[in-house]
């Protein structure tokens, strides 16, 4: 490192915010963090208001949660059952009505910290939890082996155990669902937590921490007497809400300590790959800023906080001590960072500890922004986040967010209007600009499956009356929800008039739609001209701009019919669990047109076909995405056979089989092809 001009130092207030600026650019600013999380918080709260008493509650938690969009991060999720809970004495089950809630005892003489036997109180209709029951010392139990093999694969199929989670992958994004318990108390064994929360987090942070209490997860100790029994209390919701109090820079510095380990520790040594992870690294940051090792966590500090949380960590290795944040007897390095394991480590890190900051040469997502100052000290580095990202760049992850989480998995007519109801509650509580936009967006699916229920539920009636009254008022739902939503939404309205063999009107409702979608300034997956953008909607409201310059993929709930010609799709899907079908809005825009020409003009319904067909062979990625190939393979396949072409239609689906198979339709796509093999001539 000699040769640079100036000294690569934790003081060095230039290169600390330069690391500060990538940082914001690698991880986000706190502007895209709190969108990020703003609306994922949203779209739970009206999941929560609208869950069912006996039913499965859902929480994302995990980095995903916390904000981070690192390329190769897991995607965590815990579930547990609404009417089961958790009691620390015996003294709280007065709290509950045992008529409709099982009650669980966290029974934990023999356990070690952290750890602990559930003991089922009260009966259970849960399958799951019944088969996982065992016997100890004539008390009944629930084993968290048994149970973590019987929900491994509930929420996706073909997941193997890791750790406490069913884990697999979609897309090629790795997941971990939990299935779990919850207590609404504070465990006594972290009580010491609230008492060191002196000035981080703040109090009321801290109240609303014990208030929500803690959940158990489904993995025993190694050393404990009952390991293949034994639950490890799950902190994940506390520990979400310690990292949202963290400000921005020290939400960088927790990033660049996933990084370093990610990039720099795991990468020297086969031996200790993986000794430490993220979990560590998070642990590490919330003690060093509740502990005030730095009394200002700013930009011109951020390389200080690293190397505060850096020789913490090193001091664990060390002593073979890493304690839990919330319970500090609970040693998470006992039985994997110990023995000559510990001590390769130990080296490893006091090596990288030697060379001081440098070492954060080796991160090669860190390493240009480092590299920069010290070949020009003297420039400035601006950490002003207002002028870091421009307003499409916030335009583009805020509608990004929105539609990953816009929609409402169901069937049942009841929890939409549980779900209209929340949403309308909600509108009345203090809200984000960001949550408004979300429950804006989230409202026109709400309101766009509710039509398409609707309609399903009268369409056998004998009544002609009901029928009438059913579908004014999903035609009606349908042109609101185009009004909240985005341009994508109008073809839920194409797609009603089709099923209900309104051609023409269909359309009509398709051409307004092709000439949105042609516009210049169209924003699609993020992909979006500026220039033209800025000129025709910046500085609108949100609300403006999704109506008039966004797009988005078309979801369809899987359990719930909009095109015949895609119900043997649907079908594949719910059978692999899967409960929604991805369609790229270009795609679907040309099959709708496709259909409805056939029965008003066939010239114009193969024009359709030959824009789709040229569209999917031809798209590279811009308005086909990758990971949504294989139902526009489908499609054009579907569209080939039904004119005939039935050698054309084999070479669609079977590509349609070579594509990942994110929604899960092989099973069509392969009775398809039978029936084509069995209806071709040249066969």
């Amino acid at each position: 490192m000699e040769s640079f001009p100036v000294v690569l130092c934790e003081g060095n207030q230039p290169i600390s915010e330069s690391v500060f600026v990538g940082l914001c650019e690698i991880l986000g600013t706190s502007k895209q963090v709190a969108i990020r999380r703003e609306t994922r918080d949203i779209k739970e709260m009206v999941d929560r208001r609208v869950a069912p008493n006996v039913g499965i509650i859902g929480m994302v938690s995990g980095s995903y949660r916390e904000g981070f969009r690192l390329m190769g991060s897991d995607v965590d999720s815990m579930f547990w059952p609404n009417n089961h809970r958790v009691i620390m004495a015996m003294s709280q089950s007065e709290y509950y009505n045992t008529a409709n809630t099982t009650l669980i005892f966290s029974d934990r003489p023999e356990s070690p910290p952290g750890f602990t036997l559930l003991q089922l109180l009260t009966p259970t209709t849960d399958r799951e939890v019944q088969s996982a029951c065992v016997i100890i010392n004539d008390r009944v139990y629930i084993s968290s082996s048994i149970y973590r093999e019987l929900t491994c694969s509930t929420v996706m199929p073909n997941s193997t155990v890791h750790g406490p989670c069913g884990s697999g992958d979609i897309a090629g994004r790795k997941y971990d669902t939990a299935f779990c318990f919850v207590s609404d108390f504070w465990p006594l064994s972290a009580s010491s937590w609230i008492n060191r929360c002196h000035a981080w987090p703040d109090p009321e942070v801290v109240d609303d921490i014990v208030r929500n209490g803690c959940h158990f997860v489904a993995i025993g100790h190694p050393l404990g007497p009952h390991e293949k029994e034994e639950w490890r209390f799950s902190f994940s919701w506390a520990e979400q809400k310690c990292v949202y109090a963290m400000n921005h820079s020290q939400f960088l510095t927790y990033g660049l300590l996933k990084l370093f380990v990610k990039e720099v520790i795991n990468q020297q040594s086969e031996e200790t790959n993986e000794l430490l992870c993220s979990y560590h690294m998070k642990t590490a940051i919330f003690w060093a800023i509740q502990q005030n090792t730095l009394p200002n966590w700013c930009p011109q500090n951020l390389l200080a906080g690293f190397w505060v949380c850096f020789k913490l960590l090193l001091k664990w290795v060390y002593e073979g001590i890493c304690p839990n944040f919330f319970i500090p007897q609970n040693n998470m390095f006992l039985t994997k960072v110990h023995g000559s394991a510990q001590n390769r480590l130990f080296l490893q890190l006091h090596e990288l500890y030697k060379k001081g900051l440098a070492c954060l040469l080796q991160s090669s997502s860190i390493r240009s922004y480092i590299i920069d100052v010290l070949y020009n000290p003297r420039a400035f580095v601006c950490t002003d986040e207002s002028i870091m990202k421009s307003e499409i760049q916030y335009d583009a992850e805020l509608f990004f967010e929105i539609n990953l989480k816009a929609t409402i998995p169901t069937v049942d007519l009841h929890i939409y209007m549980k779900c209209l109801y929340a949403v309308e509650q909600l509108l009345n509580s203090p809200l984000t600009h960001y949550q408004v936009a979300m429950l804006q967006s989230l409202t026109a699916s709400i309101l766009q499956n509710t039509a398409f229920v609707l309609h399903n539920m009268y369409t056998n009636t004998s009544v002609n009356k009901q029928m009438y009254i059913a579908d004014k008022i999903s035609c009606h739902m349908l042109k609101l929800a185009a009004k909240f939503g985005c341009i994508s939404d109008m073809l839920y309205i194409a797609m009603y008039y089709y099923k209900t063999l309104r051609y023409r009107e269909a359309l009509s409702v398709l051409e307004m739609t092709k000439v949105k979608l042609a516009q210049p300034y169209l924003m699609y997956r993020r992909r979006v001209d500026r220039e033209r953008y800025t000129e025709a909607v910046g500085g609108k409201s949100w609300s403006t701009k999704m109506r008039q310059a966004v797009a988005k993929n078309i979801i369809l709930d899987t359990r719930m019919y909009y095109i015949n010609e895609l119900i043997p799709e649907q079908q594949s899907a719910v059978k692999n669990w899967s409960p929604s079908l991805y369609i790229p809005v270009f795609v679907m825009l040309h099959f709708l047109e496709f259909l409805c020409y056939r029965y008003i003009d066939t010239t114009l319904s193969q024009a359709a076909l030959d824009e789709l067909q040229v569209l999917v062979h031809h798209d590279q990625g811009l308005y086909v995405p990758y990971h949504l190939r294989d139902t526009s393979w489908e499609i054009l396949g579907i569209c080939q056979q039904i004119t005939g072409n039935l050698q054309a239609a084999l070479y669609s689906y079977q590509q349609s089989l070579t594509q990942y198979p994110l929604n899960k339709i092989q099973t069509a796509t392969q009775s398809r092809i039978r029936d084509v093999l069995q209806s071709t001539p040249w066969q």
